[in-house]
């Protein structure tokens, strides 16, 4: 986490002025890894990435069991926002928030600025907007420069609108997918225990808050997910 944070910022620093391609960090769950087991266009999407990171359990227990290099432990974006936030603000480095509703987005923001009073936010944006409104997101964002842009829109929307805008946002240093990140930092939605999250049932948790929208899904996706790991580990 710390490692990821720090190469954030010096990414972020060196690429001011510079007008080369952002640096483009994405994350996989389980749910993620279910879907581009079962579709290699989504697979093929997400290895467009110049990073990846193990946001769930799942691969830090499996790395530890079948990798020569294990993971030494999860980068959730949940918790990597406020380590990169704790050194932006010391670095002056700024975030854009892309994605969410417009309340949500809003108090995500309020949230950051309340928690980090010396961030700098160089824009935000919700994320309902209509194709043929896509540039003018992009024009903003092109406006803002900022250093770190979020991007919450989902998979695989985000990944689609990173992969396919990305060589038109240079000057951006790094670029983030950010899933349902905003959801959390605004306070719609809470974390599972620590101890549920240290042990891989963060899952669990969701799913009693909201078994309507997550409880198929879990039983769907999760036997899959741990498939591949099973099938692709080494």
């Amino acid at each position: 986490m710390a490692e990821t944070a720090d190469d954030f910022i010096r990414r972020a620093l060196e690429a001011r002025g510079r007008q080369e391609r952002p640096f483009y960090s994405s994350s996989a769950n389980g749910q993620v890894i279910a879907l581009c087991a079962r579709d290699r266009a989504l697979q093929d999407l997400m290895m467009q990435s110049d990073q990846i990171h193990a946001d769930g359990m799942p691969m830090v227990h499996f790395s530890r069991i079948y990798s020569s290099h294990p993971l030494s432990e999860r980068v959730a974006t949940t918790d990597l926002v406020h380590v990169v936030a704790e050194r932006a603000q010391k670095a002056g480095v700024s975030f854009y928030f892309l994605g969410g509703e417009e309340s949500i987005n809003a108090r995500a923001v309020d949230a950051m600025r309340l928690a980090y009073p010396d961030l700098v936010f160089a824009g935000r944006r919700n994320g309902f907007f209509k194709p043929e409104e896509e540039e003018e997101v992009l024009a903003d964002i092109r406006a803002a420069a900022p250093d770190i842009l979020w991007v919450g829109l989902g998979f695989p929307l985000e990944q689609q609108f990173i992969t396919r805008n990305i060589d038109r946002l240079r000057g951006v240093g790094v670029i983030k997918t950010a899933g349902g990140l905003f959801d959390f930092i605004s306070g719609k939605n809470s974390r599972a225990p620590s101890w549920m999250q240290k042990a891989g049932l963060e899952w669990t948790y969701r799913t009693w808050l909201e078994p309507r929208r997550l409880l198929m899904r879990y039983l769907v996706t999760n036997p899959v997910a741990i498939h591949a790991l099973l099938r692709h580990s080494d």
